[in-house]
Formats: structure tokens, C-alpha cells, sequence
């Protein structure tokens, strides 16, 4: 499982495992996890970056209709997971 590193704003490090990811309506999703093994906390993503950039720009999927939708296309992608 790839794991990336994402800075926030304040110039802070995390580190996610990308579990999965998609294209729904033009615009492109990942499923990214705090852990490798077991239940973790997991997080859909959308990329958000302007064309020509070196590189991307994700923000949190908060909006209730979108991430129903997107978090539907996960499961069925991993059919092993169920998103709560």
C-alpha cells in the first residue's frame, strides 16, 4: 500500500496509506487511511489543484450529497470495506 505525506496550512506533516482511488464527475478521489492494518480512520479526498501545478491539492470531501456518493463508488471498488 503506497503511503504519501500531505502538508497542511500550517506547514505540518501527516502521512496517509492510499487505499483507493477514482474519478467520478471529472474530478479525481482517493481513500487514504491512517493505518495499514486494521481499523483506522479513513478519508476521502478530492483533488482540487489547478491545472500546471507540480503538485496536488486535496481537500477533506465534507459536503453530505458528494460524499455519499463518492464513498458508495469506494465501497463497491473494495468490496472488502464498509464506509461509515
Amino acid at each position: 500500500m503506497e503511503k504519501i505525506k500531505f502538508t497542511l496550512d500550517t506547514q505540518e506533516s501527516v502521512e496517509f496509506y492510499v487505499l483507493e482511488q477514482t474519478k467520478l464527475g471529472g474530478s479525481q478521489y482517493i481513500l487514504v487511511t491512517d493505518t495499514q492494518d486494521g481499523d483506522g480512520e479513513a478519508l476521502i479526498l478530492k483533488e482540487t489543484s489547478e491545472p500546471g501545478l507540480k503538485e496536488s491539492v486535496y481537500e477533506i470531501v465534507e459536503d453530505d450529497t458528494e460524499l455519499a456518493a463518492i464513498a458508495g463508488v469506494f465501497e463497491n471498488l473494495l468490496e472488502d470495506i464498509e464506509l461509515t
